[in-house]
């Protein structure tokens, strides 16, 4: 089997953007979208931004855990940079 490399897509952030609109614009949760480019604050014109994996969008339940999810907390953190976990958190699987 050959391996394919896959590179991650990126969005440099237009003047009137906000993170909601990009976030909606690559159909991933805004909450996401902000974990994976280690965001405390919106975004600032100019900044880019690495778009996460595509993937299924999944609302967590009380009880799950990253493996659970994914496999391994590694396979987790990968698609999500974070591995925490809350109910009713949006992440990709």
């Amino acid at each position: 089997m050959e391996l394919q490399l896959i590179r991650p897509q990126t969005h440099r952030v237009c003047r009137g953007q906000t993170l909601d609109f990009i976030a909606r614009t690559f159909g991933v949760p805004p909450r996401l979208l902000a974990a994976h480019n280690h965001l405390t604050c919106e975004v600032t014109e100019g900044q880019l931004l690495t778009i996460p994996p595509a993937g299924n969008v999944y609302r967590v339940q009380g009880g799950e855990s990253c493996t659970l999810l994914c496999g391994s907390v590694e396979n987790f953190q990968k698609r999500n940079a974070t591995v925490h976990l809350y109910p009713t958190q949006e992440v990709l699987l």
